[in-house]
């Protein structure tokens, strides 16, 4: 496979899944720019190798690996091999990662991840169950797998985020110029004027904003102003609105960079979001009509994700294979 004719993505949400962006895409020549995420990057790897900076490193994530990558954290990403890399990830909030560490896990302070790869074809195959059963509607199966490949993760890999380096000048600094640029996204000062005004030099500033977000500040607000547009699209603004909205010169400026940070167009990226809504209110009436008891759930829930005997260890579909540690690895019950 040469060229990046054969490259594809699809990123989108699933009802049921609320504030977890999901996305499969084979990348080939695909570079993705220094960016961060606000929620947690889970990105299984089918095939091929992606190469990602993070960490003041180039870290290699093969077939049968994860990247895993904490909120707010600037990171790259590009092929390691002419083939490119085939991919699937999930992107869970800090607040439902949290929810299920303080449930599952002894972990104490702010969970996350310590390494930003690891071998783990197990963890890989769950995520790839998450992907399937949210593109058949299976908002059970959906649900469940995420939960326990989320617990499974924090067991192998996890740990307390690092506390915030304490405030020195260069952070005060740098947390002053975040806020003009903040306030000022559409037409933003120059680094010079930015410097004059918060009385330091402009090189000092960029070592200091550096130093505290990882990034220098015209990347940072890049990053800012396509999460911003990414809100404006959600809630049904054109892409060309969102795009002089949040200081992009017109769209095809905000499609270069969504593209580049997101990974798919602001188009593609819409329409995904459209059809989740329009599916979901569809869903709803019926919803209304006919509710499974709490009691059918939960034994439905027992037979679908009971561990599996040595006899038989081949996960199903949306099976939850012995390896997923219910109830020794996972210790809620699943039809507690």
């Amino acid at each position: 496979m040469a060229g990046a004719g054969k490259e594809r993505a699809r990123h989108w949400q699933f009802a049921e899944l609320p504030g977890v962006d999901l996305l499969r895409a084979r990348y080939v020549q695909k570079t993705f720019v220094r960016h961060t995420h606000e929620n947690f990057v889970i990105a299984a790897i089918a095939d091929g190798v992606e190469v990602f900076h993070h960490g003041g490193a180039d870290q290699y994530a093969g077939a049968g690996s994860l990247a895993l990558v904490n909120p707010d954290t600037p990171h790259t990403g590009r092929a390691g091999v002419p083939e490119g890399w085939r991919y699937g990830a999930v992107y869970p909030s800090p607040e439902l990662v949290a929810e299920i560490a303080a449930e599952t896990s002894a972990l104490r302070g702010t969970p996350g991840f310590v390494s930003p790869v690891i071998d783990d074809p197990y963890a890989v195959k769950l995520v790839h169950q998450v992907l399937r059963a949210a593109e058949e509607a299976n908002a059970l199966a959906a649900d469940t797998l995420l939960r326990v490949a989320v617990t499974r993760l924090l067991r192998v890999n996890g740990g307390p985020l690092p506390e915030r380096v304490p405030r020195t000048a260069g952070a005060g600094v740098a947390a002053r110029a975040r806020a003009v640029l903040e306030e000022q996204i559409v037409e933003p000062p120059t680094l010079e004027r930015l410097a004059g005004d918060l009385g330091t030099s402009p090189f000092a500033l960029l070592r200091a904003f550096r130093d505290a977000y990882g990034m220098p500040p015209h990347a940072w607000l890049t990053d800012v102003r396509v999460r911003r547009a990414r809100r404006l699209l959600d809630s049904g603004v054109a892409p060309a609105e969102a795009a002089v909205t949040v200081g992009f010169t017109d769209q095809p400026h905000l499609n270069r960079h969504f593209t580049r940070i997101v990974g798919v167009p602001p188009g593609a990226y819409q329409r995904e979001r459209k059809n989740v809504r329009e599916r979901k209110n569809v869903q709803e009436p019926r919803r209304k009509i006919l509710v499974p008891s709490g009691a059918w759930q939960n034994m439905q829930l027992s037979q679908t994700y009971a561990v599996k005997t040595a006899e038989n260890p081949t996960p199903p579909s949306y099976g939850t294979p012995s390896e997923s540690g219910w109830p020794s690895d996972c210790p809620v019950s699943p039809s507690g």
